[in-house]
């Protein structure tokens, strides 16, 4: 039955990170006016809100880290800090007119697909909403990860994942336990170890790291961006591609081997102590796990107050933690650099499609989506940095801006032959996720040696995209109307009623 009370908009969005901004930016330019951006938080800015952790900064260049219709002349550095790329997206915000698009702090507690009115019912904190269409983009990297522990529900100290970073609590003189050495762990433990009293740092598998280079954008550069015709634009591609090229080494691991050799030289400058860079010289192939890029973290390792423990964690203590050979570790605050739930993301259990289950059963045992954007069995349903289009090598803003590009097509494509609902077929479906298995096949990921997060339970790599950007962008950039199903006629829509005559086009059927 019809909520009487439900607001209505035409177009949904969930998440006001790069993803969800994006896809507000890119329906207003395309003519589709009537859409909502909820989000849980009390800002803009997805990942680069919530992850406010000393030292927090990008690791792709910043004139590549935005949006492409969406360009800062105004970059202070050539790979940004958070603080920096949070006041980007709200500048975007300011800059396209979408404050009054947003739903903040209202966290979106069940999107259902209803099949009889063709709508998406949205359950939030705030309320309950009808919409047509329904974009999932809260992204992979909003869940931290909390490893189970024996004993951590005992612990009487403060502890906090960096992504939930606790500025209310100070660390000068504590005892800090690091658990983890991904991304965040690598740039936080440099920030806080000169106040700390000592840091004990946990590794289950230490990191190739390369370094970091970064350096300051001068305002004559700032300058040019700003006045030049092309200049920016140019610098982008030069950039594109350069970080195009690094793919190369994750498709083909042999070609790795040059930059293992950097990675090691960078550990010997670095590391003097050969029982401490024994410890945390890699044992598999770099690509395996994410690459980190830094230029303190191995020196901040090699301070007096600072000690690497490779041995398993056995349990936590009210006051410490006791590894696997029987060591006690004294310590008083634990931090978390244990990254998130990338193959578990939360809207899988947000979601539900036409026959009532969640996207957190339709993919089980792992996450598929047609071109890593439209699920079937959930009609009108897009996800943004879905299965299988992250990136190692280079921006995933690329990957958001094709899918966006897929999105606005479908929604065209809609509007065009009058149709209420989209949804791809099942054999494209399985058709695409065959050809990234097999894609995937010989790649760093599945024959390099370690167990990643980029590998879901079933050890599969649902997460990243195997291949060059360029060859994902140039997929989506051409819309397939064979590759999906649409159905009905649409109705209540803010385009039906100029497009309710038209006829179904070629590779489009009713049900």
């Amino acid at each position: 039955m019809r909520d009487a009370r439900a607001n209505e908009t035409d177009i949904a969005i969930i998440g006001a990170g790069f993803g969800g901004l994006g896809a507000a930016i890119r329906l207003q330019q395309e003519g589709f006016l009537d859409f909502l951006v909820f989000d849980r938080g009390d800002d803009v800015g997805g990942t680069w809100r919530d992850n406010s952790y000393p030292g927090c900064a990008c690791d792709v260049p910043s004139h590549l880290y935005s949006f492409s219709f969406a360009r800062n002349p105004s970059w202070t550095d050539t790979f940004s800090g958070q603080a920096e790329i949070w006041d980007y997206l709200r500048g975007c915000v300011t800059r396209y007119g979408l404050t009054s698009r947003l739903r903040l702090r209202q966290t979106v507690q069940e999107a259902a697909w209803d099949d009889g009115a063709q709508r998406w019912r949205l359950r939030t904190s705030r309320g309950t909403y009808t919409a047509r269409v329904l974009i999932g983009a809260a992204g992979p990297l909003s869940d931290p990860a909390i490893p189970d522990i024996a004993g951590l529900d005992g612990f009487r100290g403060t502890m906090f994942h960096s992504a939930r970073w606790r500025h209310d609590h100070d660390l000068t003189g504590r005892r800090v336990a690091v658990i983890g050495t991904g991304a965040s762990a690598a740039q936080f433990l440099p920030g806080i170890q000169p106040q700390v009293a000592r840091i004990t740092l946990f590794q289950r598998s230490p990191a190739w790291v390369l370094p970091r280079m970064s350096r300051r954008i001068t305002a004559v550069e700032q300058a040019i961006y700003r006045h030049v015709p092309g200049a920016q634009w140019l610098t982008r591609t030069a950039l594109y591609w350069a970080r195009e090229g690094l793919a190369v080494g994750f498709l083909h691991p042999r070609v790795n081997r040059v930059a293992q050799r950097l990675a090691l030289q960078h550990l010997r400058r670095q590391v003097p102590d050969p029982d401490l860079r024994a410890k945390l010289t890699p044992g598999y192939v770099m690509g395996c796990k994410r690459i980190l890029l830094s230029n303190d973290y191995w020196p901040a390792l090699t301070r007096d107050n600072v000690e690497v423990v490779t041995d398993k964690i056995q349990r936590v203590e009210p006051w410490g933690i006791v590894t696997t050979d029987g060591v006690s570790h004294p310590v008083d605050t634990i931090i978390f650099g244990t990254g998130f739930r990338a193959t578990e993301p939360p809207i899988m259990h947000t979601v539900r499609g036409r026959d009532g289950h969640t996207l957190a059963e339709a993919w089980t045992p792992t996450m598929r989506a047609h071109l890593g954007t439209t699920v079937h069995g959930f009609p009108n349903f897009f996800v943004l940095l879905g299965p299988n289009t992250g990136l190692a090598h280079t921006s995933v803003i690329l990957m958001i801006e094709a899918q966006l590009k897929q999105v606005v097509k479908a929604l065209a494509h809609l509007r065009r032959t009058g149709a209420a609902t989209i949804e791809p077929t099942v054999e494209a479906q399985r058709r695409h996720t065959r050809a990234v298995d097999e894609a995937m096949d010989g790649t760093v990921w599945t024959g390099g040696g370690c167990a990643s997060w980029y590998l879901d339970a079933t050890g599969r790599n649902s997460t990243l995209w195997p291949g060059y950007a360029t060859g994902f962008r140039l997929r989506l950039a051409r819309f397939r109307a064979g590759d999906y199903v649409t159905t009905g006629v649409g109705h209540g829509s803010s385009y039906a009623g100029r497009a309710a005559g038209a006829h179904h086009r070629p590779g489009t059927r009713h049900r």
